[in-house]
């Protein structure tokens, strides 16, 4: 057993101890005359021209009875590069747009972030940036999964609420407060969307709008775009020298510029720069966890939440260097002409990188604790990332970092995947998980039917698929809690949404919007059902009493013990919420002692 497995294998073996809020209805509503956008704007990323013309250039406003003012009397706000006019709707502050970086075309491509041009006069934030390019436009509605139902799981998401327009310029801040120009001290809550590292933005979902947040919770909420894929990521220091050292990290040296940029100017819209929680989903919450280990973010945040973003390990040195030789053998440049790199069109340069990541052989990971090392994403560079993000005793530099970290049930496998999902079988899901378990499987099933002895076959099969999304979450809570200094929290969320017959099930990215205490507006998800509102209330309550102390828990909430080895304590979001000691621990245990790849 390798020595990470025997460190997973100890913890799972430790013995185990003992009035209804104003409805934001009005954003839904704009955004379902658009819903068909979802797919028109995938099309529309590979010619911007056409994205521009066929695409609204700022989302909708909510119809009905929210008052609305955008003046410059009354919602401006000066930053270090500038004034710039948001909107005021029903006591909240938006501002869509603001630049916090400059262009990162031509010279400044691959190159740490700058500061933004200052401009004259009051620049208007009252729309959403431009995207930073995107290679697989298909990620946009299925979040790396799910092919066969993109509708359903665009319907279910409310994807294609706001115009997804790429261009190099994409270095931008949304924010959301109850204040302005004033003396408030709110917690902030610096959102990073998911779409691995490759894909995405701050605005492709409805969920992460931030007014519910500010609103009920009374905090400030900001998300942003920053570079992503070959833009953020191309490792070329070995090729290029100096001048690139910063290369294969860009798109996080970006996040540090959001976090730094939240620093110097939170005060003015209301948030207090010294309690900012960084939290992320997906990609999102690989990008937390990244963070985490950073120098350059030491201190500019002081709580971090990942939602199934299950990142222990980043990449290589040697091969996202491969990926960048290959990029250059794709567009018949010798190493000499790195720079040529920086001149080549958007289009040509996205569509060579996509094909050299296709052809570079992905690396054969050895540990079983780990999601992915390969693809897009940061790279070990000693340097601006000096350690993998959870390595073991890691990541040391955040030690005083609270932490929640946790899974969705069905994150690997969910009914959107299978529309047979209702019909499965005892006998197919035992045949499911022996393909992945071989001769270990009979006894992962027994001990995942302790665990959910309610479960439907394809409930079952679903969860026990997901063991290579859960096993990294725990050792990330696991090595989080070893470190001492501040607690860590675990968490399973479960809760199934009742649309389309039961089916979907916790699928990936499905919590989001109940974190965001979005209930109200994401009604594809939540359905109108009077569990889903509560719900909602106890997760975004949750995620901001820990923005706002270190500590989850509050009084619409059962008790939420701190992550331990001895109890692996677990909070499961469901209907109702319930803290549970061990969940999955012999399964899991057998899955990381198995032969069988997962």
């Amino acid at each position: 057993m390798k020595g990470s497995q025997k460190e997973f294998a100890k913890v799972l073996s430790a013995p185990v101890s003992r009035d209804r809020r104003k409805v934001l209805g009005g954003i839904a509503a704009s955004c379902a005359g658009i819903a068909g956008a979802a797919f028109a704007s995938t099309s529309a990323l590979a010619a911007p021209e056409a994205a521009a013309q066929a695409m609204p250039q700022q989302p909708q406003e909510p119809c009905g009875r929210n008052k609305v003012v955008a003046s410059d009397e009354a919602t401006v706000v000066e930053t270090s590069a500038g004034k710039v006019r948001g909107f005021k709707r029903s006591g909240i502050y938006v501002f869509k747009g603001v630049p916090y970086g400059a262009s990162t075309s031509g010279a400044n491509r691959f190159m740490p972030p700058m500061k933004p041009e200052p401009w004259a006069g009051i620049r208007n934030a009252l729309a959403y940036g431009r995207i930073c390019p995107q290679q697989d436009s298909a990620h946009f509605i299925t979040d790396g999964g799910n092919l066969a139902n993109a509708d359903e799981d665009a319907f279910l998401l409310h994807r294609g609420c706001a115009a997804l327009v790429p261009g190099e310029d994409c270095l931008r801040v949304n924010i959301w407060t109850p204040e302005i120009n004033g003396s408030g001290k709110r917690p902030v809550m610096v959102y990073m969307h998911g779409g691995g590292f490759s894909g995405g933005s701050g605005h492709d979902l409805l969920s992460y709008e931030g007014e519910s947040l500010a609103r009920n919770h009374d905090v400030v909420l900001v998300n942003h775009n920053h570079r992503l894929n070959v833009y953020g990521y191309l490792n070329l220091e070995a090729l290029g020298g100096e001048d690139f050292a910063s290369s294969a990290n860009i798109g996080m040296l970006d996040l540090v510029a959001v976090l730094d940029w939240v620093r110097t100017h939170i005060s003015t819209f209301g948030g207090d720069p010294h309690n900012v929680t960084i939290f992320g989903q997906s990609g999102g919450g690989g990008k937390v966890a990244a963070l985490m280990a950073m120098p350059a973010a030491k201190g500019l945040f002081h709580r971090a939440i990942i939602q199934s973003g299950p990142f222990i390990r980043a990449l290589s040195p040697d091969y996202s260097q491969q990926v960048a030789e290959m990029l250059l053998a794709e567009l018949g440049l010798p190493k000499s002409q790195v720079r040529e790199l920086q001149k080549i069109p958007v289009d040509r340069l996205s569509g060579a990188a996509a094909e050299a990541m296709r052809k570079t052989p992905k690396p054969k990971t050895a540990h079983r604790d780990s999601f992915d090392e390969s693809g897009w994403g940061p790279t070990v560079d000693g340097h601006s990332l000096p350690i993998h993000p959870f390595e073991p005793g890691a990541p040391a530099i955040s030690a005083d970092v609270p932490l929640i970290t946790g899974t969705n049930l069905n994150e690997s496998v969910s009914g959107l995947d299978h529309p047979g999902a209702n019909a499965m079988t005892v006998e197919e899901m035992n045949r499911q998980v022996h393909e992945m378990y071989g001769s270990d499987a009979d006894d992962i099933i027994a001990a995942y039917k302790q665990d959910y002895p309610n479960a439907t076959p394809f409930g079952l099969y679903a969860t026990i698929a997901t063991a290579r999304w859960r096993i990294p979450a725990f050792t990330q809570a696991a090595r989080k809690a070893a470190l001492g200094g501040a607690p860590a929290y675990s968490y399973i969320y479960s809760w199934r949404t009742p649309v389309l017959d039961n089916r979907p099930g916790t699928f990936h990215a499905c919590e989001i919007s109940f974190a965001f205490d979005n209930a109200e507006i994401c009604d594809h998800y939540s359905a109108g059902d009077p569990t889903a509102f509560a719900l909602s209330e106890q997760m975004g309550s949750a995620w901001v009493s820990f923005a706002r102390t270190g500590d989850p828990n509050h009084r619409g909430l059962p008790d939420w013990p701190s992550y331990t080895p001895e109890t692996r304590a677990t909070m499961f979001f469901d209907a109702p919420c319930e803290a549970r000691n061990n969940p999955e621990g012999k399964g899991l245990e057998i899955i990381m002692r198995s032969s069988q790849p997962s």
